[in-house]
């Protein structure tokens, strides 16, 4: 009876608080809207290291982003940096006329497959036209590249694009889009990067027979277009002269203004669905580091320790997207980032500006078949069995890269070796052998020989195009085997 009253007495209030009305609270507006601390709250120096060091992680390809457009909006008209860099001022765009120079250090990782050209907008103060000339047969893609990083067009050869005028426009242009324009694309940032990307092979013939169509691939305002295509010979760019750089790529992130360029960037790039409160707790701490100098000072100390500890170790191949076997890693949502802010950051700092997955996938290699690292004090071959060459729609090509990430200077200016070589030879039994090392193979192997530096050295491997076996994976690189 005892323990029947206990019951009772438990279960009684809940039933009647069950049974009664709801009370409503009203939540002031205010509470929905705070995004971190608010404001005036004190900080420990740990809790501002804290933020510090996630702000930079998450920020730094966007930063990197709008400090390359920086540069490009310096240039007064189309020509080339130092001879060898196409640039532009914002709004327009310049073209290679061939393979892109082992000297330049604009951006990490550039193949010698095609030729390339780049671009910035500024759609905050107008949509900006590109146009896409009758490419053929010949395989092209136009990787449009916003603040994030992430490709906000579909323009190429795989998506069976047609020739004419394509008007890149901010989400927020209601403007009209005037006859004659074939498709918009549009994006969430003011900030795209236009990347044409036009395949030619190694041979002078080819070099000749590309010049009227990458004549042809231009970008202005809005406000110039005509509906007519309009041409510019690029082989007459003005050169203007380049900073003097060191051996890796410029560097774009920089601690000491970190502070002030990402603060810039919050106002010019919308948060992602979810990120609101990502942002707001950002802002907190940059809004006390603007009254207390000791606080910034604070800040600029993480960034740069941040950047010694978290992000310069993500240059390395191995930390870029997943093992996929033998030695080999890949990212599986490059240019699709989404909120995947590791290889975002990992991608932006070891080789910015990468296409989609259905695009190209890229695999990368550091090591041995042993897991030793590639030195070009070694040799070492690679060898695709008959038939097992990178089974793609595009091209193919595997390139070597120094200690940097950019090319070897060699004698025979050599950089990759892959579907635009004409000279590449077959082994008897139908498998192809590449040689890779500082020191030649021999003569009756140099047409499939990678020079490398007496040092450390890594492997790209580019899939344009690529068929579903790359794609899920059934096909995967041979191994680099160690012959000395």
């Amino acid at each position: 009876m005892a323990l029947s009253l206990a019951l009772a007495a438990v279960i009684a209030p809940r039933l009647s608080l069950a049974q009664a009305p709801d009370i409503q609270v009203p939540i002031p507006t205010s509470v929905n809207q705070v995004s971190g601390p608010v404001a005036g709250n004190v900080m420990t120096q740990s809790y501002v290291e804290m933020v510090g060091r996630m702000a930079y992680v998450w920020g730094y390809p966007m930063v990197n982003a709008y400090n390359r457009r920086k540069a490009f909006s310096e240039a007064p008209k189309p020509g080339l940096l130092g001879g060898i860099i196409p640039v532009a001022p914002v709004g327009h765009n310049a073209m290679l006329t061939s393979y892109v120079e082992p000297q330049q250090r604009f951006i990490a990782c550039p193949n010698q497959d095609v030729v390339y050209g780049a671009g910035f907008t500024a759609l905050d103060t107008e949509p900006t036209v590109i146009q896409v000339p009758d490419f053929g047969d010949r395989f092209y893609v136009y990787a449009l590249y916003d603040a994030r990083t992430n490709e906000v067009a579909r323009i190429g050869k795989q998506y069976g694009t047609k020739p004419g005028f394509y008007l890149i426009a901010g989400d927020n242009w209601k403007g009209t889009v005037p006859p004659g324009i074939t498709a918009v694309a549009r994006s969430s940032t003011d900030l795209v990067f236009v990347i044409p990307r036009v395949f030619k092979d190694d041979t002078p013939a080819d070099t000749a027979a590309v010049q009227p169509l990458i004549n042809q691939v231009v970008m202005y305002p809005l406000s110039q277009f005509d509906g007519k295509m309009k041409t510019v010979d690029y082989a007459k760019l003005p050169h203007f002269p380049a900073p003097a750089g060191s051996g890796g790529e410029t560097k774009w992130v920089r601690p000491a203004s970190y502070y002030e360029d990402l603060a810039d960037v919050l106002k010019r790039v919308p948060p992602l669905p979810g990120e609101e409160a990502l942002y707001g707790w950002i802002r907190s701490v940059w809004e006390a580091a603007a009254s207390n100098p000791e606080t910034k000072q604070q800040l600029v100390d993480t960034f740069a320790k941040a950047d010694a500890d978290l992000v310069d170790p993500l240059f390395h191949f191995r930390y870029n997207g997943r093992p996929i076997g033998r030695g080999w890693t890949a990212p599986a949502n490059a240019s699709q980032w989404g909120t995947d802010y590791l290889n975002r950051t990992a991608i932006s700092k070891s080789s910015m500006y990468q296409n989609t997955p259905e695009e190209t996938q890229y695999q990368f290699k550091e090591n041995d078949s042993q897991g030793q690292p590639l030195d070009g004090n070694h040799q070492y071959t690679v060898t695709f069995a008959k038939g097992q060459t990178p089974p793609v729609k595009g091209f193919w090509s595997l390139t070597l890269y120094n200690a940097e990430h950019f090319f070897h200077a060699n004698p025979l200016q050599r950089f990759s070796l892959g579907t635009k070589n004409k000279t590449l030879k077959d082994n008897p039994d139908g498998s192809l052998t590449l040689y890779l090392g500082a020191k030649s193979p021999g003569a009756d192997k140099e047409s499939n020989w990678l020079p490398a530096p007496a040092g450390p050295f890594s492997l790209l491997l580019r899939n344009y195009w690529p068929e579903a076996a790359i794609i899920d994976g059934s096909w995967t690189p041979p191994d680099v085997v160690k012959t000395n």
